[in-house]
């Protein structure tokens, strides 16, 4: 029956009242950058903050031309890291100095452990090449694999969390 009125106000196409609740909901904020003063976190003042965006400019760099001195630089930004954490209190800067912590240490980690893998993957190899043993040979391959595959991952996702973070900072945003 088209002139029932419990069919008119359901249906909201029938009725000029009908009010959608999705009509009362306001659309999304425009995207904001996260800072200090919008997440309630302690602020530095604009020297301050420069001073620091510039350092973590500068520890980036240095793990990024780590990968080209055999990770020699590696612990020269993991140190300036840890001398300059405080600094940053709560602010936004106070994820980069955690982000290239946690990423050199997990870098680390997994680096450690791929590389053990893959020593004891090659000394069994080598074992088993002499003692012509070809199961032991076969499993001592796919964990020297595995080994490399956990480096190789080891150095990607380094690069990874170096070139996120910096792409963060650049932009004045937290990681």
């Amino acid at each position: 029956m088209p002139n029932d009125p419990n069919i008119a106000k359901n249906n909201p196409t029938s009725s000029s009242h009908y009010h959608s609740p999705q009509a009362s909901i306001t659309p999304p904020a425009p995207h904001s950058v996260q800072t200090a003063a919008n997440l309630g976190l302690s602020q530095l003042t604009e020297a301050q903050e420069k001073q620091l965006v510039f350092y973590n400019h500068i520890t980036y760099l240095l793990y990024l031309l780590s990968f080209f001195t055999a990770g020699i630089l590696w612990i020269v930004p993991i140190v300036m890291n840890y001398l300059k954490r405080r600094e940053a209190g709560h602010s936004w800067l106070a994820s980069h100095f955690d982000w290239q912590i946690k990423t050199f240490w997990y870098s680390i980690l997994m680096a450690i452990l791929g590389v053990i893998i893959l020593l004891i993957g090659l000394g069994v190899l080598g074992v088993s090449i002499f003692t012509e043993s070809g199961n032991t040979a076969a499993g001592s391959v796919v964990m020297t694999m595995i080994g490399g595959i956990l480096l190789v991952f080891s150095v990607l996702w380094h690069l990874y969390r170096i070139i996120r973070g910096w792409i963060a900072l650049s932009d004045g945003r937290a990681v």
